[in-house]
């Protein structure tokens, strides 16, 4: 989900004299892409949106030629995080953990937590006392591998963060470490540690959701990405400023300048990009034009 690293201006003047020629894109014949092409307001070239997952299989991780035709014609990509910096990593590890010294045995009763530490033991073979002090957050985060179908995980992210090593493109990041953990500190830790107790307790229901999720991103189909994170019993409904529109906003208000400057590549979730506070719409909105671009 690293503040602007900002290079000197020599780097900066060097990279944008240095962009190639852009190589013009296939447009998709609806709006159901992943990948779209920002013009307009004044761009001396176009940028470009991606929305990506955080955790997939693998070998369903593919990239079509427009997208790396994309990074290509991109000066810098923009992730969520600067997740190529070692530092974002370590310091990770270092805000995963809750505030104030709480413990999940104290977020729950004796039946809930014995509940918790069997599953973690008998399901994720992982003992909960060494993650006493985890946001129980990061935690739902473990249930995942155990719905994928394959051995091999991986996220697109990381995955096109090797793309753009290959074509030799700086990555930088949309937010810090720091401001991620504090937008999961401002949720409830005991409202956090109720939904995980409940994916825990609908895992068939979830694993049906996650399923839907994975096809649904697969075939790209944005209207359907709107309406799962709208009508999802798994979400935190309550939260999608704080965890979606807010942070939206803000990225748009960071790129309205880091576009004047050079092409980039911008990778966030694909959550982000749909609906009327989504990235497509509040792009639109600044005056740009937004194009869906043939991603298959």
């Amino acid at each position: 989900m690293n503040l602007l690293k900002i290079l000197g201006a020599m780097f900066f003047f060097c990279s944008c004299n240095a962009q190639s020629k852009q190589v013009s894109l296939k447009v998709n014949a609806d709006d159901n892409s992943l990948l779209w092409e920002i013009s307009g307001r004044g761009l001396k070239n176009s940028s470009y949106l991606f929305g990506t997952f955080h955790l997939m299989c693998k070998n369903d991780i593919r990239f079509s030629e427009q997208l790396k035709t994309a990074v290509s014609n991109s000066g810098v990509v923009y992730l969520e995080m600067d997740m190529d910096d070692p530092a974002i990593l370590l310091g990770g590890l270092l805000m995963m953990n809750m505030k104030d010294g709480k413990k999940l045995k104290d977020l729950y009763n004796a039946d809930e937590y014995q509940k918790l530490i069997a599953y973690f033991k008998d399901t994720l073979h992982m003992p909960v006392g060494m993650l006493q002090s985890t946001k129980p957050f990061f935690l739902a985060a473990l249930l995942y591998p155990k719905m994928m179908p394959c051995k091999t995980v991986s996220g697109v992210e990381e995955e096109l963060m090797k793309l753009a090593k290959q074509q030799k493109k700086e990555i930088k990041g949309l937010e810090t470490m720091e401001f991620q953990a504090a937008v999961f500190d401002s949720i409830p830790y005991e409202e956090q540690a109720k939904e995980l107790l409940k994916s825990i307790d609908s895992m068939v229901s979830y694993q049906k959701y996650f399923d839907t999720m994975i096809a649904v991103y697969k075939t790209q189909r944005l209207m359907e990405i709107e309406k799962l994170f709208k009508d999802s019993e798994f979400g935190m409904e309550d939260h999608q400023d704080l965890l979606l529109n807010d942070r939206n906003k803000n990225w748009v208000a960071q790129l309205k300048t880091i576009m004047k400057g050079q092409s980039v590549f911008i990778a966030v979730g694909a959550g982000h990009l749909v609906g009327k506070e989504g990235l497509i719409s509040l792009l639109r909105k600044e005056g740009y034009t937004l194009k869906p671009i043939l991603n298959k």
